[in-house]
């Protein structure tokens, strides 16, 4: 067994091929996650991207209500549905893949539980998630609520409305 903190030294690369893949496979920035950042802001959601400050650096971070997005990857973090289309299992170096996908999870477990327990609320997409945004819009907005635009616009101070706006409070 492989400590926690061991640094798992990956095998060659069985080709050039397989070299030019595993280069472009980026940790930031992902297709999904633009996905998810571009349905996010169309639907009028601000937010900041890979706070430094939050342990796992998460992917969306609504800093005002709380709130934090993790748009992973179903292979590299072996997304539990037995249904996903696009997790696989590699079938070279099994060894060396089995450890560092499960010290994946192991990671993303105990990053979640950091973030619950300092008040967040955290909420994982799937890649394949993204395949169906109407569904995904759904699922975001039930995380978030309301855009803040709603919000505000919804409750305006009466100093800010003009006196013939302005409504009775009974």
């Amino acid at each position: 067994m492989i400590g926690r903190h061991a640094k798992l030294v990956p095998p060659a690369p069985s080709s050039k091929a397989v070299s030019a893949v595993m280069r472009g496979n980026r940790g930031r920035d992902t297709k999904p996650e633009l996905i998810v950042r571009k349905l996010l802001f169309a639907q009028g959601y601000r937010y900041r991207v890979h706070l430094k400050t939050l342990p796992g650096r998460p992917d969306i971070v609504f800093t005002k209500r709380k709130k934090i997005i993790f748009v992973h990857g179903c292979f590299w973090h072996q997304h539990p549905s037995e249904v996903c289309p696009l997790r696989s299992h590699p079938k070279s170096n099994t060894g060396y893949w089995t450890e560092k996908l499960k010290r994946n999870q192991e990671r993303d477990q105990a990053t979640e539980r950091h973030l619950c327990e300092l008040g967040w609320d955290v909420l994982t997409v799937w890649e394949c998630e993204t395949q169906n945004t109407e569904i995904l819009i759904q699922r975001l907005r039930s995380f978030l609520g309301h855009t803040s635009a709603i919000n505000n616009a919804v409750s305006l101070p009466n100093t800010l409305q003009s006196p013939d706006i302005r409504t009775e409070r009974t």
